[in-house]
């Protein structure tokens, strides 16, 4: 099964992106903050992780940086309200594998998370 974890403050929003997700057959883990994160990145690994860059504390795109600094090579999308051209390509500069703008559609979503999931993982989804 494969393993997201959501990085997401706002409550609504996170309940329902692991909902749609778990729908799916995908195991969800979520925290609402970047430094959460970090904790849990030390002990567990994921497939995905789609982490907010508007983020109490730490945001989105230092936590980004961190996470590449420390050579976890996990798949990002970074999720935000923000979608102007020059905040996609900053997250892109600091290791984002893509990019997803609020409001967005679960269903693109889902297919975002599986398209990672295949380039990452071929040996996986060429067994299913």
């Amino acid at each position: 099964m494969n393993r997201i974890l959501v990085v997401e403050d706002e409550e609504l929003i996170r309940t329902m992106v692991e909902i749609n997700l778990e729908s799916q057959k995908f195991k969800v883990r979520s925290c609402e903050s970047a430094e959460d994160m970090m904790e849990i990145l030390e002990e567990e690994t994921f497939d995905v992780i789609l982490l907010d860059i508007f983020l109490p504390g730490m945001n989105g795109d230092e936590a980004l940086r961190e996470i590449r600094k420390k050579s976890i090579q996990t798949p990002v999308i970074m999720v935000t309200a923000k979608s102007n051209l020059q905040t996609k390509l900053d997250s892109f500069e600091h290791g984002a594998d893509d990019y997803i703008s609020k409001p967005f559609d679960v269903q693109e979503l889902q297919a975002r998370v599986k398209a990672l999931i295949r380039r990452h993982k071929p040996e996986i989804t060429a067994k299913n």
